[in-house]
């Protein structure tokens, strides 16, 4: 078995410790304000039991790029990032529609359930979406509330905090161009890199390694020159990865319904490239179908054989490669240990190189 240099297995245990923790203390604090929050708390346990922990992974090793030493603080702040991330997923299942996210029902999708099996007074829709919107908000705060609870020095957090704040705010301004894309964007490839620039590269890899680096003491300078060098385009090849499994990709290990962005009318680069190169026909149908609610399995196979046809997906590919490429060549004049180098190159893979 090769030796594995990012030690993501470790990390993700000791994150799934740090998280069972605080959960365990909000579960208190939540019981005293009555039994009927703790259906939150289960919705939320739920949703944090999965996911590939890759953000606090890139957090922990920017750390370490930046000459922090390894233990159970270093985590705790990182697994804050997993509260943001989840605070993410909730609001986005709701704009999207989605029923689903990591195999289970998606959190609005479970409280509007909850309130059709009690019989309650008004629209179960409305309901899911009103409680999953909460419960998101919620998930924000607690984002700080770990942070500042991981134990590190308050230097520390002084120095990481605007960093944590600029990911906030920059995940929430790439949601918006995500839903002003599907609106009313040009469905250009150049758009579309734009909702990944924000919505995906900076928050999921730059802005982690800069965290990690600016609660070890290196906020700006040559390793955080490096970690955006390496982050940004590594950032873009992963939501092309996810771009291409959200059509193409196997149910069982997605945990979302094959076709899903295609119903929800994700204007992605795979979609820009397809339009570019469609005939008028093909084009047409792209238009016509994407987007639409009720589309059936017959109707994504011809959404999904003209972006194999038009060579979208193959484009797709070769721009997965190239970004990969990119990020690794920011790694090899970077000024960090050839511990981190291995780390953060095995990360580009696991990143990319998914199924899930």
């Amino acid at each position: 078995m090769a030796t594995s240099h990012a030690g993501l297995p470790g990390i993700r245990d000791e994150v799934g410790r740090a998280l069972a923790d605080f959960l365990a203390r909000q579960r208190a604090g939540l019981g005293e304000i009555g039994a009927d929050m703790l259906p939150w708390l289960d919705a939320i346990t739920g949703l944090l039991a999965g996911g590939k922990r890759l953000r606090p992974a890139f957090c922990y090793w920017g750390w370490r790029a930046a000459g922090g030493r390894d233990g159970p603080r270093i985590h705790a702040a990182a697994a804050a990032l997993e509260l943001l991330h989840a605070s993410a997923l909730v609001h986005d299942d709701v704009m999207d529609g989605s029923d689903t996210r990591r195999g289970r029902p998606s959190v609005h999708r479970l409280f509007a359930a909850r309130h059709a099996e009690q019989g309650w007074r008004g629209s179960a829709d409305s309901f899911g979406a009103g409680a999953a919107i909460l419960i998101g908000d919620l998930l924000l705060a607690w984002t700080d509330e770990l942070f500042h609870a991981s134990g590190l020095p308050p230097a520390a957090l002084r120095r990481g905090q605007p960093v944590l704040d600029a990911m906030r705010a920059e995940v929430i301004c790439g949601q918006y161009l995500d839903l002003l894309g599907q609106s009313a964007g040009d469905g250009t490839v150049g758009s579309a890199l734009r909702v990944i620039r924000y919505k995906s590269a900076k928050y999921t890899i730059e802005r982690p390694l800069h965290l990690g680096g600016a609660l070890a003491g290196r906020r700006s300078g040559p390793v955080a020159a490096a970690c955006t060098g390496y982050g940004i385009p590594l950032g873009v090849a992963f939501q092309l990865r996810d771009d291409v499994l959200g059509v193409f990709g196997d149910p069982a290990r997605t945990g979302k319904p094959a076709g899903d962005d295609l119903r929800e009318g994700k204007r992605t680069v795979l979609v820009a490239i397809a339009r570019d190169r469609a005939t008028a026909a093909q084009r047409e149908l792209l238009d016509r179908r994407l987007g639409d609610r009720l589309l059936d399995d017959a109707g994504a196979a011809e959404i999904r054989s003209i972006l194999v046809g038009t060579g979208a997906l193959a484009e797709c590919e070769l721009m997965i490669e190239s970004s990969v490429a990119e990020a690794l060549g920011a790694l090899e004049d970077a000024p960090m240990d050839r511990e981190a180098k291995l780390a953060l190159a095995e990360l580009a893979v696991i990143a990319t190189a998914r199924s899930d």
